[in-house]
């Protein structure tokens, strides 16, 4: 004779409503590698909101090289999604800040102009895949002295950083980690997801946050919603993305 048994199912997340805020992504159209245009904007922003968010910060590249978007540039373009987003009636909050690059151009940069911040003169930076920057001590005290707060954006996909005392020397400079949602998945490889639970197993994760470009990212997010390491972590730690709230 054959017995039942009930099976219990897997955890799963109805929502990233905890976050409420997703401070990293990029949606302003056609002014670096994520959304291409205003309609694509919309569903990816339409996206977010299903998931979940209250609150978008969407941060497009400033680099010298590939994406020299300016402060006036970026702002002009936000403008033009939040009217999009007004005529449709969403009432999302909708933001937009940058991520830097860290380099030379960046150094000269922040001895003139004023940056584009999240709330609280919080900037999303970022450094190359390939090699560490090699002024990073003195970019993070002068961002500082300049009374930023500096974030860094996904620590765990740099392959130079891996071990326990690279996260801590980071956070030992003042600078705040931000762990991308579909590094705890797998979806960037099994490396990086291995150095985002390196960084969460020792309590140094301050921000999670999406990087949304495109579709195939957020359809990824909504399958994390039932990850296994997703849903553990966003049980079990709370994150700072609140603390990212104050519409500018």
């Amino acid at each position: 004779m054959f017995k039942l048994f009930k099976t219990t199912p897997p955890p799963t997340l109805p929502d990233f409503s905890v976050l409420g805020t997703d401070l990293h992504s990029h949606l302003l159209p056609g002014i670096d590698d994520g959304a291409p245009d205003l309609e694509t904007s919309l569903v990816l922003i339409r996206a977010l909101e299903d998931l979940g968010f209250k609150r978008i910060y969407t941060t497009p590249h400033v680099m010298s090289d590939y994406y020299p978007n300016s402060r006036n540039l970026i702002l002009r373009k936000k403008d033009e999604v939040q009217d999009a987003l007004d005529e449709l009636g969403m009432e999302i909050e909708f933001g937009a800040a940058a991520e830097y690059y860290l380099d030379a151009n960046f150094a000269g940069m922040l001895k003139g102009e004023r940056l584009l911040t999240l709330p609280g003169d919080r900037v999303l930076v970022e450094m190359s895949f390939h090699q560490p920057y090699r002024e990073l001590h003195r970019i993070m005290f002068d961002l500082q002295m300049k009374g930023y707060h500096p974030i860094l954006a996904h620590p765990e996909r740099y392959p130079y950083y891996r071990s326990a005392e690279d996260y801590e020397n980071l956070k030992a400079m003042g600078c705040a980690l931000q762990i991308n949602l579909l590094s705890l998945t797998g979806y960037y490889g099994k490396p990086i997801q291995s150095a985002a639970k390196t960084i969460l197993d020792l309590g140094l994760a301050d921000f999670l946050a999406t990087d949304l470009h495109h579709a195939r990212h957020a359809a990824n997010l909504r399958q994390a919603l039932s990850h296994e390491l997703v849903v553990k972590t966003l049980q079990a730690t709370s994150f700072q993305n609140g603390i990212i709230k104050n519409k500018t």
